[in-house]
């Protein structure tokens, strides 16, 4: 993880999106704190590629609609992100002050990322069960155990949250449940497989998680991943994969 261990500003990411033909990107909290958030939302407007960012708000603060209705006057925000895969309590989700403030999100309009590891999956079904209104998206689908090759359970559980209409689904951070230095496009793909039979082509979003996929692959080899498995597909399909689908979803303008 020593690699990571730098600044990863804009002008670094925006050759890679040049060279890979995309437009813009989405910035993502990295640390639970409101500072970085107002931080993120500075350099999209100092970045116009930065089209917008998934900030992080204390959901469980009593003065949570305090803190929310001036971030949101930036109309860059567009979603919040809690780190419920490092929290101690696996119950985390259901918890009630968590969820008094996710009730609140569809008001601001805002999504909500779903950042979980494999055995919070079930938790996350009756989660999202409880707020049909809101706009959910999963990262990293959850994180299989491709290193370990253990995927029964977690394809099952994925298939039960992707029944609830409300989620979407990134396909994003596979490399790195992999084993670094010796994954293969096939172990991947076997993932991909279950996202697109459950989710469909119209809720699922490629997405980079750039600057962390590096340890196992770069920027140009993630893509390729996802773009080597649309080829079968239709054009409209690949384009929405690839960014229509989020585009529609956050309602980005560019």
């Amino acid at each position: 993880m020593a690699s990571l261990r730098r600044d990863f500003l804009p002008a670094d990411l925006k050759p890679e999106l040049e060279r890979n033909g995309f437009q813009g990107c989405i910035a993502v909290q990295a640390r639970q704190s409101i500072d970085e958030t107002r931080w993120l939302l500075e350099l999209a407007a100092q970045n116009p590629f930065v089209l917008g960012v998934v900030g992080w708000v204390d959901l469980q603060a009593p003065d949570l609609r305090t803190q929310l209705e001036p971030l949101t006057a930036n109309s860059k925000l567009i979603g919040v992100r809690h780190i419920v895969q490092s929290e101690p309590d696996d119950q985390f989700l259901l918890g009630g002050n968590f969820q008094r403030g996710i009730g609140m999100l569809d008001g601001f309009g805002l999504a909500y990322d779903i950042l979980i590891y494999p055995r919070h999956l079930p938790i996350a079904v009756e989660f999202v069960q409880r707020f049909p209104k809101q706009r959910f998206v999963l990262d990293h689908l959850a994180k299989p155990a491709i290193r370990d090759e253990n995927l029964g359970s977690w394809a099952a559980d994925i298939r039960k949250l992707a029944s609830l209409p409300n989620v979407m689904c990134k396909l994003s951070g596979l490399v790195t449940e992999a084993d670094w230095k010796r994954w293969t496009p096939e172990q991947l793909r076997q993932c991909i497989d279950v996202a697109f039979e459950c989710f469909g082509p119209d809720r699922l979003m490629f997405a980079s998680d750039w600057p962390v996929c590096t340890v196992a692959a770069s920027y140009s080899r993630v893509i390729e991943i996802v773009t080597e498995y649309l080829k079968p597909f239709s054009q409209q399909i690949r384009d929405a994969v690839l960014g229509g689908n989020a585009q529609r979803f956050w309602d980005l303008e560019f």
